[in-house]
């Protein structure tokens, strides 16, 4: 259980502005074995889309703080990620599971006032295919 809490919270703040990686947590439990595959892959993903929720909100209610230098994103990181957000609109979340680019964006999509109910389906849809893929190398199914 402690396992899973770990790669719960390894994913979560993999996805905020904090840099982490969950993906060595995930590749170190699948080897194990203890545990379910399927289990891991909700488990790191629903921590990880609870993390690009938390950039969401950030962007959506402390964009007002954005000039405090304790913000977690720079201004200029926040201008790229607007300017790409604005280029390519919702569809630019499929991009929230790259890393460096991926969290910016999550915290644009709040700013510009995303609805949350399609950033919450686009981003699963993202985060769950990258964490299939990793336990499809992992387990060499592909």
């Amino acid at each position: 259980m402690i396992a899973l809490l770990g790669l719960f919270g390894a994913a979560l703040i993999a996805a905020t502005l904090i840099p982490a990686q969950s993906e060595a947590v995930l590749v170190a439990l699948l080897l194990a074995g203890t545990y379910p595959v399927w289990l891991l892959l909700v488990v790191a993903s629903a921590g990880n889309v609870l993390g690009a929720i938390i950039n969401w909100a950030l962007g959506r209610y402390a964009a007002r703080f954005a000039q405090r230098r304790w913000f977690p994103a720079s201004p200029a990181q926040m201008e790229r990620a607007a300017a790409w957000y604005q280029r390519w609109g919702y569809f630019s979340l499929l991009g929230s599971w790259l890393p460096i680019v991926g969290d910016p964006i999550t915290v644009a999509a709040g700013l510009l006032r995303e609805p949350l109910w399609r950033f919450i389906l686009i981003v699963t849809l993202a985060k769950v295919g990258r964490y299939v893929a990793v336990a499809a190398v992992t387990l060499q199914l592909i």
